[in-house]
């Protein structure tokens, strides 16, 4: 009986991780800053997000250099159910809910205690090398933000 336990969760958590490991998402992407606009900017000096393949969903680790050399790093672990994940590192962010719309989009909330700081889809195209994420804080939020940021994948 144990043994056949042991072979039904091993079993579940092989097929979790193929299936994680099809999210065309996994991977390291770099941002374009040519191709990406950020209003009202500026714009930062570089970004990378890598995302890997979880047991709980998928984990982000987000680099970035902001335009006045500030560096910081975002961490998040999530799975797309719509509940709230914690993120750490964050400035403006302690949390996060994500839903997945097909298989190359997703859309997230992002909060700050109990308010919608933002909202944003990120969506992979069909060749799979690049990464379009459009970020945007609700109306009557503090600061209007309209970002575009196109990353391109790392081989």
């Amino acid at each position: 009986m144990l043994i056949s336990t042991l072979r039904l969760a091993a079993a579940i958590l092989s097929t979790a991780a193929i299936t994680w490991a099809g999210d065309p998402v996994v991977g390291t992407w770099k941002l374009n800053l040519s191709k990406s606009k950020f209003s009202p900017g500026p714009a930062p000096r570089e970004s990378t997000r890598s995302y890997e393949a979880h047991a709980q969903g998928i984990k982000v680790t987000v680099r970035t250099i902001q335009a006045d050399g500030h560096a910081f790093t975002i961490l998040i672990t999530a799975n797309y159910d719509g509940k709230d994940y914690p993120v750490v590192g964050s400035p403006d962010y302690d949390a996060i809910e994500l839903k997945r719309i097909s298989e190359r989009a997703s859309e997230s909330t992002l909060l700050h205690g109990d308010k919608v700081g933002a909202a944003a889809r990120r969506e992979i195209s069909p060749d799979g090398k690049t990464m379009t994420i459009t970020y945007r804080t609700p109306r009557g939020y503090d600061h209007s933000v309209d970002n575009h940021a196109v990353y391109d994948k790392e081989e």
